[in-house]
């Protein structure tokens, strides 16, 4: 489960990895999420590869 009850479409997008994060981040700000928990979630992002930053998306988030 998602820490956020929140969808965003990941396919069919742009696969590059920062075009993703960004999605995220547009979805969890136009949610109200804090600017500390949008920084939490890019380094979280950034920590390792790009299946590590597809699974975090999907840690915070719901993706499709």
């Amino acid at each position: 489960m998602a820490k956020y009850d929140i969808d965003v479409q990941l396919t069919g997008q742009n696969g590059n990895v920062y075009n993703l994060m960004s999605l995220v981040v547009i979805a969890l700000r136009e949610h109200g999420v804090s600017k500390e928990e949008q920084e939490q979630f890019k380094e979280e992002c950034r920590s390792g590869d790009y299946d590590n930053a597809l699974r975090t998306m999907g840690k915070w988030v719901n993706v499709y």
